[in-house]
């Protein structure tokens, strides 16, 4: 802690005088670009191609600008956008200049909602309500891959939420062209009659082999592109009044499950399911969601993690129908994808509680619905379901209930409520919580929960304050947070309990004179990460990790290279048993080290590796892993991965042991609406191997056929132990749009 104050006080000097030598973040203007829409009477074809007379009269947009590498900048690489719109769609024609042509482009794979690091992308986000706070985001690659979002306050994101919309995209030798058509019942927006209307809309383009982001109406790199508060305006559209709409999705699905092996526990059994979902757009603001006899057979299925840690692993949400509005129920802290923040996280309401067990096994769900109001004020909304009685579980009902008020330009505060009721217990959750924007780049964060149990008249409380300040050149953080031992939120997550953690941290943003290589280096990014806690029942000092990065390059190409040493104290109050080890409990001390490296995730071939070593509590371990990716052409990527953890003198082992993790995942694409995914994985610690085979056609938008084939085995010959299980599903699903 000594060393710890210091640090912390010379990088916040060293970063403020870098901030003051150059400004970092600038507000946005008062001046905004405009991009200008025309009306047509006729219907283009969606194909890419841009060649209907009605394109060339449309204006084009303004000049991009450079948000990566050079802020401000003009763009090296220009793009063109324009908009047109009929009484149906709207529609956005763009094309991205490149002077290496189809040799410059970029792309990984099909997959929907891909990782835009890894594609060239074309970005465009609306604020239909032109309240600065609210977007719907439409991206595609060159391939004319499907990315939808929405954000909120570039705070709250619904990542996979998947719209109605359509993208067909052409590749030239000198760039690359994206033809877009949304329907206006898919975009939200002001309901004013006859009236022309002017949205927040911002663009931004990536070009991967250069790594450059420019955008329409430029924003500072440590932000997103979905602060609408920097956006520009899309001008002169006349959108029809919004109507009431339903998408009506019904499926059928067929399941064959066979179970085999030394103590077969289920019998295997056929059936036939019906069921199918209904979403109600009551006005622009309101929906109204209702599902009966819910099912997730192509929800992508986790992926093996051999966790060393006290800790418990935060897997994420997959199923579609919990995806949507997701962030309106998600209030809660964790940690950023650059670390910060700390690793302590609490969420008072995690959807992965309804319908699946402990183990991520699915539990059937009878049915439910989710109304969810937002609007410039406020945000209301519910969540009811009811889950299947299973093996050893009752029929459940839940309920969730949220409402926030929105405060100033992008603060707000709110509450929530949730209950899980079954004959065995009732919890209850009871959350206030609020966030705070101080000018552009600080912010609080702040949440107080409440739990209560039926069942052995169990009371907790959990609570955190975060405050952030985050500007071009540096991120500064710290995190105070408390969970009582007896807090138990069975509709949400906790990381861990009984602790009051303090997370403090800077990451240092540096590109100034005194960086070399700057043809292959980028940035220069130390860190100091400490996290402290304590008991919360005895007050005792449990647990200290002192996480340092000296060294942290991001590449111009978009890889990294990293190091870092963290001085760790545990002081274990019950038995331990990570990766099939018993430790004692006792206080230990010891120094971890590890490396990072990532090549440039766009290229044909690349990996991120990482390798920690030191010692473990009372002995050593080693941990690597390596993913590799191939992707010779967008239609065909292969993903493998490989994580051992090589203990030495741990615990209760005399000598030294191996845990091993393969995953190998493939997918095979004709276009992004044919596809054939499948994994495999195999998991030492175990025995297990599993893997899962999916076929998937969208052979209309949002309306597939999928055949699934999963099969799970455990092959333990010391414990006796051989069993297996497969399953078969083919499913059928319609959406209709009235």
């Amino acid at each position: 802690m000594r060393l710890l104050l210091p640090l912390l006080a010379l990088l916040f000097v060293v970063a403020d005088h870098s901030f003051a030598q150059t400004s970092a973040i600038f507000k946005p203007d008062s001046i905004k670009k405009e991009l200008n829409a025309i009306r047509i009477q006729s219907f283009p074809k969606i194909d890419g191609v841009l060649n209907e007379p009605e394109w060339q009269l449309a204006p084009l947009s303004p000049s991009f600008t450079q948000v990566e590498p050079h802020q401000g900048q003009p763009a090296v690489s220009q793009t063109l956008v324009k908009v047109m719109y009929n009484k149906q769609n709207l529609y956005i024609g763009a094309f991205m200049k490149d002077s290496l042509g189809k040799k410059a482009i970029r792309a990984t794979d099909f997959k929907r909602d891909f990782d835009w690091r890894s594609h060239d992308v074309l970005n465009i986000g609306f604020d239909g309500f032109n309240d600065q706070r609210n977007s719907m985001s439409f991206a595609t690659n060159p391939y004319g891959v499907q990315r939808d979002y929405l954000g909120f306050d570039a705070l709250y994101f619904d990542i996979d939420w998947d719209a109605l919309w359509k993208v067909r995209t052409t590749r030239t030798d000198s760039g690359w062209y994206a033809e877009i058509q949304i329907p206006w019942q898919t975009l939200r927006y002001k309901k004013d009659i006859d009236s022309i209307q002017h949205w927040g809309i911002n663009i931004y383009r990536s070009r991967r082999a250069s790594n450059e982001l420019s955008a329409f109406s430029p924003f500072p790199r440590a932000y997103s592109a979905s602060r609408m508060d920097y956006a520009g305006l899309l001008k002169n559209i006349q959108p029809p009044p919004p109507s009431s709409n339903i998408r009506i999705q019904p499926y059928v699905l067929g399941i064959d499950d066979r179970y085999n092996g030394t103590a077969p526990l289920k019998e295997d059994k056929q059936k036939l399911k019906v069921g199918g979902d209904i979403k109600w757009a009551i006005n622009p603001n309101t929906v109204l969601d209702i599902t009966a006899n819910t099912d997730f057979a192509q929800a992508d299925a986790d992926l093996r993690v051999n966790n060393s840690t006290r800790f418990s692993v935060f897997f994420p949400e997959k199923r579609q129908f919990f995806l949507e509005n997701a962030s309106l129920f998600s209030p809660g802290v964790q940690q950023a994808t650059d670390g910060s923040g700390g690793q302590m996280q609490t969420q008072p309401f995690f959807s992965r509680s309804i319908g699946l067990d402990d183990a991520g096994t699915p539990i059937p769900i009878i049915g439910g619905g989710r109304f969810v109001h937002r609007s410039v004020k406020q945000n209301y909304g519910a969540l009811v379901m009811r889950q299947n009685s299973s093996e050893g579980s009752p029929v459940t009902d839940f309920f969730v209930g949220r409402y926030s008020r929105n405060l100033g330009a992008q603060s707000r505060f709110g509450g929530l409520l949730s209950v899980k009721n079954s004959s065995l217990s009732t919890n209850i959750t009871g959350t206030v919580d609020g966030f705070f924007r101080i000018g552009a780049a600080q912010s609080f964060n702040s949440m107080l929960t409440f739990t209560n149990t039926s069942a052995g008249n169990k009371q907790g409380v959990s609570g955190f304050v975060q405050y952030v300040n985050n500007t071009n050149h540096y991120k500064i953080w710290v995190t105070q947070s408390v969970v009582t031992k007896d807090y138990d939120p069975q509709m949400g997550f906790i990381s861990r309990k009984d602790v009051i953690g303090t997370t403090p941290g800077i990451n240092w943003y540096y590109r100034g004179r005194w960086l070399p290589f700057k043809k292959f280096i980028r940035a220069f990014e130390p860190g100091v990460m400490p996290e402290f806690y304590f008991q919360a029942s005895t007050g005792k000092y449990i647990e200290q990790s002192l996480y340092l990065w000296p060294f942290w390059l991001n590449l111009q190409n978009g890889g990294y290279l990293g190091y870092s040493i963290s001085p760790v104290m545990q002081r274990l109050t019950e038995p331990f048993q990570p990766l099939g080890v018993t430790i004692t409990p006792g206080t230990y001390r010891y120094l971890v080290q590890e490396a990072w490296a990532g090549t440039d995730p766009s290229k044909v071939i690349s990996l991120i590796a990482t390798y920690r070593w030191g010692e473990y509590y009372d002995g050593h371990m080693r941990s690597s892993s390596i993913k590799l990716q191939i992707a010779p052409i967008p239609h065909i990527s292969i993903l493998a991965q490989f994580n051992r953890n090589h203990l030495a003198q741990v615990g209760d082992l005399a000598g030294t042991k191996n845990v091993d993790l393969y995953i190998i995942q493939g997918r095979f694409a004709l276009n992004p609406r044919l596809q054939l995914i499948g994994f495999y994985q195999n998991n030492s610690l175990d025995h297990t191997q599993a893997y899962n085979i999916r076929f998937s056609w969208e052979y209309k938008p949002l309306s597939f056929l999928y055949l699934i084939y999963n099969h799970r085995a455990i092959s333990d010959p010391l414990r006796f132990v051989k069993q297996s299980e497969d399953h078969v599903m083919a499913k059928i699903s319609y959406l209709r749009q009235l």
